[in-house]
């Protein structure tokens, strides 16, 4: 009988359900999307129950579309959306309490502010790597204690459970409430160094200590699958990671000074820093990559909160697409962007900038703007970021990059592979598994179980699809970079 993993990519807009071999052969896969919830401007919520109907549906189509066995599933790994805050009662069933407040939300933006204005930024960074930002957990789960009082008393008498979705999903699946390493460094509420809770973290943020999970390492077995589905009670859940690191290591980043980007409803580029910690002088984060038992292996990171959501606003906000996937095949039926720039900050934005409030500009129109035009400045927009990231973490770490591996479904559109490389100049190169964030998990899940020996045979086993050189002068890239940065500050006097 032939044995797979099964990775479970519970993501922001959907859950994809992985089967992978022993040679990183992917048996099959399946994508179910669920809704989003917009309450209020700025406010992003998803339903866990949604979300763990979707985990069930992918997994029971990836049955019927593969023919493979349930009972052929030696391990099950998980990976997900960070920061993405869930509450539930310490039930049988894991009974929700309320919506989950998604990382893309804003709501917390004034509580984030006061803090900064108390001067406390140095010291959270210091002890956890990040930034005061709504991004984060620890903000979130402040917000519902302050505006849900029955929380309280629930947490007092122990009945009360947060997680990111790993920890929702696992309990779900065995009961156990823990999380993993690489999740908790993205609470605001762990210490880099010692990767446990920390105790004046969780007194600024009022989080009652016995709501919070376990922290273990990335690649251990976390329980055993009781009543999941379709698939038999037993199975070890053997990896869990977060999904920038899940892709990290994914795509076989295991050497210091390596790194890669995925594109996805954001685009997120990540960078192993080995050993030690690097902390970020240019507003990049500082984060754990992942924890093999006693060794853990940090990374820097650089979030743009809008890439591939850009593309899906073309299509539902301005109407210019039917379909996602059509926007190359737009974008490139004009030969450049006739001056049209497009700033995505549909969302706020992220690294190096950090402004929540800032909102997205587009800037160049004439009477000769077409829709190609917004499309091809729509993919360029997400590049010039993903490029602000580069050159941010070459300053921190003192290198440049040999390369850049690249995942996630935007990563398929090759004229934007194309640009990065142009304007970054530097090698692009697309995995032959384009799902990397899912394989990372099944990576991690393998080696937790021994269904593979080491970090060797996977490095060894790892495909590469296709590699964009760089083919842009560097006159052009200069002036390219030189209208971002002018619309950047235009950007910035306009919050």
């Amino acid at each position: 009988m032939s044995a797979f993993i099964l990775a479970i990519d519970q993501g922001t807009t959907g859950t994809t359900a992985l089967l992978v071999d022993q040679n990183l052969n992917v048996k099959g896969k399946e994508t179910v999307d669920f809704p989003q919830h917009y309450p209020k401007p700025s406010w992003v919520e998803h339903d866990l129950d949604e979300i763990w109907n979707s985990v069930l549906k992918a997994i029971d189509t990836l049955w019927k579309k593969t023919g493979v066995s349930p009972s052929s599933v030696c391990a099950v790994g998980i990976t997900n959306q960070r920061e993405t805050t869930a509450l539930w009662l310490r039930d049988e069933k894991g009974t929700p309490l309320g919506k989950a407040i998604v990382w893309q939300d804003r709501r917390t933006a004034d509580f984030c502010a006061s803090l900064k204005s108390k001067g406390l930024e140095k010291k959270i960074q210091k002890k956890t790597g990040l930034l005061i930002d709504p991004y984060f957990s620890a903000t979130k789960i402040h917000w519902r204690f302050k505006n849900d009082p029955k929380l309280q008393s629930l947490a007092r008498s122990g009945k009360l459970c947060f997680g990111t979705i790993d920890s929702y999903l696992l309990y779900r699946m065995s009961g156990e409430h823990k999380t993993d390493v690489s999740n908790a460094s993205r609470t605001l509420l762990m210490d880099l160094k010692s990767c446990e809770w920390d105790e004046d973290l969780l007194k600024l943020f009022k989080v009652p200590r016995s709501i919070l999970p376990e922290i273990c390492p990335s690649a251990i077995v976390y329980g055993k699958t009781k009543g999941f589905g379709s698939l038999p009670d037993g199975i070890p859940i053997s990896g869990i990671a977060g999904d920038q690191q899940a892709a990290l290591f994914g795509q076989a980043c295991f050497e210091k000074g390596s790194g890669k980007c995925t594109y996805g409803t954001g685009a997120f580029v990540l960078i192993n820093t080995g050993s030690a910690p690097v902390f970020s002088k240019h507003g990049m984060l500082t984060t754990v990559g992942w924890k093999l038992k006693d060794k853990v292996t940090y990374g820097l990171e650089g979030s743009a909160f809008i890439a591939g959501a850009a593309v899906q606003w073309l299509k539902e906000g301005l109407g210019i697409l039917d379909q996602s996937r059509q926007v190359e095949a737009l974008a490139t039926s004009v030969s450049d962007s006739a001056g049209v720039l497009f700033v995505p900050a549909l969302s706020g934005i992220g690294a190096p900038h950090w402004i929540p409030g800032a909102t997205g500009l587009l800037t160049g129109l004439t009477r000769g703007t077409s829709p190609a035009h917004i499309a091809r400045a729509t993919l360029e927009g997400v590049a010039f970021q993903v490029d602000e990231l580069l050159s941010a973490m070459k300053k921190d770490s003192n290198r440049k990059l040999s390369h850049l591996k690249v995942d996630g479904g935007a990563a398929e559109n090759a004229f934007l592979m194309q640009f990065q490389a142009d304007l970054s100049h530097v090698p692009v190169i697309r995995s032959q598994i384009i799902e990397t964030t899912a394989l990372g998990a099944a990576l991690q899940a393998g080696l937790g179980i021994g269904f593979w020996s080491d970090l060797d045979e996977v490095a060894k086993k790892w495909k590469t699809d296709r590699t964009f050189q760089p083919q842009m002068s560097a006159v052009e890239r200069k002036n390219k970079i030189q209208r971002w940065e002018k619309a950047i500050k235009a950007l910035k006097v306009l919050v």
